[in-house]
């Protein structure tokens, strides 16, 4: 189906080092310019964000730093990306919450004068989610072909996930899944350990995702400056940021978990110091025995009266 288009139409993609729209960098960017007729125009290129790529971010797009070391930053492609879409209603996957963003965010770093007024925005997401509902009710009636009538009631509610779990081992019995890194695996299975991890794929250590593990397994910061560290390694280099974080606006549980996090650190450091080092202070030397006093004589009694006579 050719589009119905009055004007370009860019679908346009980034690759980034993390998704912190105020931090992060773009290392990549695809757009495919669809003019008004089905003529399609494109531009593909990767930048030099000029800070480290994370390894996490790595293993996603597959983007390292040696990659685009030697490469021009975004400044200075900045002028032909705008020039490339300025004309261009902008098109994407999660778009509006960050593709669009994150580019804006670029544009005002280079000191680009791109504007969005005026311009269309389709995020081909939201009619995904939108039209394939992810709620409970949607998802009853997808996987059991039934009306969920009492959704909200949590008798109803708790039955009804109970009855889409079980629908979906027989659904999904044998289907291979692909994860990120293109790694092929069956993981609906009927299996309640398996199911927990295929259901806790960003591997949150404190279920709010604040905290991960990393992919040595390390509980690494998920959020803010520190994003992608070794909670360890902040401890050391920053350990005001657990007082920060325990006095700040973070779920209770995560508080827990950074707390205990916190004490098995300074634990293990304290158990890997040497032992100290006894200092043998010089032992005082025993007092001289009091010597006899001598006898009084005639000459001391002369010499005394001397020194004292007038």
């Amino acid at each position: 189906m050719e589009l119905n288009l009055q004007r370009p139409l860019a679908f346009f993609d980034l690759e980034t080092t993390g998704v912190n729209v105020s931090l992060d960098k773009i290392v990549e960017i695809a757009i495919l310019k669809v003019l008004p007729g089905g003529k399609e125009e494109s531009l593909t290129f990767r930048i030099n964000p000029e800070m480290p790529i994370p390894a996490e971010s790595s293993f996603f797009h597959g983007i390292y730093d040696a990659d685009v070391k030697d490469l021009p930053p975004f400044r200075e492609r900045a002028e032909e990306i705008a020039a490339f879409i300025a004309d261009a209603d902008l098109a994407g996957y999660n778009s509006n919450k960050f593709d669009v963003p994150m580019l804006m965010e670029e544009f005002l770093r280079a000191g680009v004068d791109f504007t969005l007024e005026g311009r269309a925005f389709v995020d081909v997401q939201n009619i995904f989610h939108q039209m394939e509902q992810r709620t409970l009710k949607a998802a009853y009636r997808f996987y059991c072909n039934q009306n969920l009538d009492n959704a909200h009631n949590a008798e109803a509610d708790v039955r009804a996930t109970y009855e889409v779990l079980k629908a979906q081992l027989a659904k999904y019995e044998g289907a291979q899944f692909e994860d990120k890194l293109g790694v092929v695996s069956t993981p609906v299975v009927n299996d309640v350990q398996a199911l927990h991890a295929f259901t806790n794929l960003s591997k949150p250590v404190d279920f709010a995702g604040r905290i991960v593990y990393d992919e040595d397994g390390d509980p690494a910061i998920n959020f803010g400056k520190h994003k992608g560290k070794k909670v360890t390694d902040v401890f050391d280099v920053e350990p005001s940021y657990y007082a920060w974080m325990q006095n700040g606006d973070f779920p209770l549980y995560t508080k827990k978990v950074l707390e205990l996090l916190w004490n098995t650190h300074r634990n293990a450091k304290k158990q890997a110091k040497p032992a100290a080092t006894v200092e043998h202070k010089p032992q005082p030397k025993p007092a001289k025995a009091a010597e006899p006093a001598k006898p009084i004589t005639s000459d001391m009694l002369m010499q005394l009266q001397g020194k004292f006579k007038k």
